[in-house]
């Protein structure tokens, strides 16, 4: 990999990769992730935004967040998600960066 590609690969390509890069990728299964927000900790309005915007891709199943915690969970069919370049993109990363994966 020469520096351009690698200056590349540290950008993110979208808003959807940027709010990925600032969550913990808790456990990763296909259909299913846990992710885990620090910012999102005690902070509902931005709790109701990444449930707004992630629940605004017809891709997704569910996505079910919790301000106390932190925590998101998405599920998903793998399929159709896959379907969407971004999204899949998406769940390389996630799967990259997991630290639990089943």
């Amino acid at each position: 990999m020469d520096i351009f590609e690698a200056v590349r690969a540290a950008i993110p390509a979208s808003a959807l990769e940027l709010f990925l890069r600032s969550t913990e990728v808790a456990s990763y299964m296909p259909g299913r992730v846990r992710l885990y927000s620090r910012q999102m900790i005690g902070n509902p309005a931005l709790e109701t935004e990444v449930r707004r915007r992630l629940g605004a891709l017809a891709e997704l199943d569910s996505v079910t967040t919790n301000a106390e915690t932190g925590s998101i969970l998405i599920t998903y069919l793998p399929e159709r998600l896959r379907a969407n370049a971004e999204l899949r993109r998406a769940e390389e990363y996630i799967v990259k960066h997991a630290r639990r994966r089943a």
